[in-house]
């Protein structure tokens, strides 16, 4: 089993979806474990059933407005000390500063009682009442800046019945989240190391690039650049090629120093690739969690530019001549 996502929960209060998460974590098969719970009241009921349950628990000073800057200048070197990969919100009843949300970026859920993008915000389960749906339910979402607006991850729709008061509703959505959040945290948490998810990333990337089209390496799936009949490979994913342990993007490097260079210097970024090594293709490993994919992207154009035809590179070389 690939090593277990270190996960963060931040509460405010009784901690019911953090009791879920923590509970589902002791499953042998979770590909997460909970290493922090913290949040914005010291003395919220859901951090004495952490510790209890016998999870690292942080109390942080409650927020003012004057101290809340200083609040999450805190709050960010404790999950930086940490060292957790995702930061799982569960009843955290604070805004996040934009600076803080950009920092951790991608790495950042939150469950919200709501079929977003319906009823953003507050008295959701009101909401839905007074408009007649005949469903209200739960949404877990990345986050962004603007509030209850980031990617939808899952949801479950939870029926409203005659006679329904918001907390009649509210209770019956609250099973619906402790059903939800654990099952999409585990595949939100399991992406990176998914090979098919990684090829998709790799292919959106590398469809930015002129005249690329898809071609296949001895089986592997790669990308071409140029007409179809002489299109030329510049990148081939190697999924466990001949037992590595590595999902990888194998590129084109300038040569065999390059290449030792970098893998000496990050062995965990790079490798030889078995068979293929030999004829100058670079191995990024992919399947980690901390991929810069900003440098992913860096290095497909760089590969690209070896394969692409002498017209589509001269404009290229004359911008970087000037």
């Amino acid at each position: 089993m690939a090593e277990r996502a270190r996960v963060a929960i931040l509460i405010s209060g009784t901690g019911s979806n953090m009791a879920a998460l923590i509970y589902a974590a002791r499953a042998e098969s979770c590909p997460y474990e909970i290493t922090l719970v913290t949040g914005d009241n010291p003395d919220a009921p859901g951090l004495a059933l952490a510790e209890a349950e016998g999870v690292a628990v942080t109390r942080l000073p409650k927020p003012t407005k004057d101290s809340r800057p200083a609040f999450f200048a805190q709050l960010e070197a404790t999950l930086q000390a940490a060292d957790v990969d995702v930061v799982a919100l569960a009843g955290f009843m604070r805004i996040l500063p934009a600076d803080f949300v950009e920092r951790w970026s991608g790495k950042l859920l939150n469950i919200h009682p709501s079929l977003l993008p319906r009823y953003r915000g507050l008295d959701t389960h009101a909401r839905a009442l007074e408009a007649g749906d005949p469903h209200g339910g739960c949404s877990v979402h990345l986050v962004t800046p603007e509030v209850d607006s980031g990617e939808v991850l899952g949801q479950v729709a939870v029926a409203i019945l005659t006679g329904d008061t918001p907390d009649s509703l509210a209770a019956r959505v609250r099973i619906a989240e402790h059903q939800l959040y654990p099952r999409i945290l585990a595949d939100y948490v399991s992406r990176p190391l998914d090979a098919g998810w990684i090829e998709t990333r790799v292919d959106a990337l590398a469809r930015r690039l002129a005249e690329v089209t898809r071609k296949t390496s001895h089986g592997s799936p790669g990308w071409a650049v140029g007409p179809e009949k002489t299109a030329k490979l510049f990148a081939i994913i190697a999924d466990h090629h001949h037992g590595e342990e590595a999902v990888g993007l194998l590129v084109k490097a300038s040569g065999a120093d390059e290449m030792t260079g970098l893998i000496e210097a990050r062995p965990e970024h790079y490798y030889w690739p078995k068979y293929y090594g030999a004829s100058g293709w670079l191995g990024l490993k992919l399947n980690r969690r901390d991929v810069d994919w900003d440098e992913v992207s860096d290095w497909l154009e760089r590969s690209w530019r070896t394969a692409a035809p002498p017209r589509l590179t001269r404009l290229l070389r004359a911008a970087d001549d000037f």
